[in-house]
Formats: C-alpha cells, structure tokens, sequence
C-alpha cells in the first residue's frame, strides 16, 4: 500500500464535515461540470443537469482536498510543483506557491523540465500539483515518467489515468479554481501549526 492509498484509507475512517460549508462550494461552482464525461470520473459525478451538464459530488470533492493537503504537508515546501498552463488557474496556482513555499510553473511548460537536467530550469520535485491533466499533460507526463505522485484537479471530461490523487472539481472556473487552491494552502498552514493566514478566496481568484 501506497502513500495515497494510506489517505484515501485515513478518510474512510473519517467523520464527514466539510472543510468549508457545502454552499460556499456550491456559490463558487466547484461543482459544475462539463456535458462530456470520461469512464474514469463517472464515479465522481452525481447527477446530470437538464442542460446536459454532469455535476460532480461536493462531499467526494471534500474529502480529497483534505486527503490532498495531508499529503502534501508530508512534503518539504521547495519539492512541491505546482503546474497551470490554463489561464484561470494561474493566480491561484501562483498564490498557493507563494503562501506555502513550493514552485509554481505557470503558463507553458517547457519540455524537460522534470527530465533534462541540461536544461537551465530543470527541477527535481517529489510531487506534481497540476490544475489540468489534460493542460498540463506534458508535466504530467514528465512526473509519472521520473515516478513522483501526480495530484490532479479532475473535471467530468479528464482521464485520471496518470493521477495518484483525483480533487473533482470544475478545473475551468475562476472561482473554483481559487477556492480550490485556497482551501489547500489553508488546509496546510493549519496542518503545520501556522496561525498566520489571513487571505481571502478572492486574493486567489484571477482577473477577468
């Protein structure tokens, strides 16, 4: 047994509360899903909108934010990478670097960089936040191929087949996307015993 499957066995055991009020996921739309849907996430969908647009379960959503920060907080700061080529998770990728002290790439990601060690930017982390799998493939790619652990934040339209640790969540959203790596850089601090977060969703949430 794995690392992830230890957290994932950790949150059978646990009593469900949610980190955040389920309306505040709700209000930011973590929940809203796209009108394609991939076998890997079926199971994390709850229903299927009139429109057509699958919803994803907020308690699932939960619980793997809080599985992923523990895992995370196991990990030193600098060895954390945290990728986001798509727009609207850039500011909050970038603030989630910033507050907890990992390393953001933000943008394009430059082939090499976790596998060319000529490569002037060429890092070594332990383990891959990435917003999109599907945006961020070639980072993806590049950690399963030097064998790190991949959390990916997972829309109903994503394959999970290079993810260690699926966060189902609307990966397209400004809200979300903020609320998401909010919750995470918060969820940390108080993992580390720090009391000093003082930022908003909003300070996370990218300009229009």
């Amino acid at each position: 047994m794995n690392c992830l499957d230890e957290e994932n066995n950790e949150q059978n055991e646990i009593a469900y509360e949610p980190i955040v009020p389920l309306d505040e996921y709700l209000a930011a739309g973590i929940h809203i899903g796209t009108q394609q849907k991939t076998g890997d996430m079926v199971r994390f969908i709850y229903r299927v909108r009139t429109d057509g647009l699958y919803v994803l379960d907020v308690e699932t959503t939960d619980k793997r934010i809080r599985a992923a920060s523990k895992l995370l907080a196991r990990y030193s700061p600098q060895k954390i990478l945290v990728v986001s080529a798509r727009q609207y998770g850039q500011r909050p990728a970038g603030m989630f670097a910033k507050l907890t002290g990992a390393v953001a790439i933000t943008g394009r990601f430059v082939p090499g960089t976790l596998t060319n060690p000529q490569y002037e930017h060429y890092i070594e982390p332990e383990i891959l936040v990435a917003t999109d799998p599907t945006g961020d493939a070639q980072a993806v790619s590049e950690a399963v191929g030097i064998g790190i652990p991949v959390i990916g934040l997972c829309d109903t339209n994503n394959s999970t087949s290079n993810v260690d640790l699926v966060i189902p969540t609307n990966n397209k959203g400004r809200k979300a996307l903020a609320m998401v790596y909010w919750i995470l850089t918060r969820e940390i601090f108080s993992i580390n015993g720090k009391t000093n977060f003082n930022y908003t969703i909003e300070d996370f949430e990218s300009e229009l």
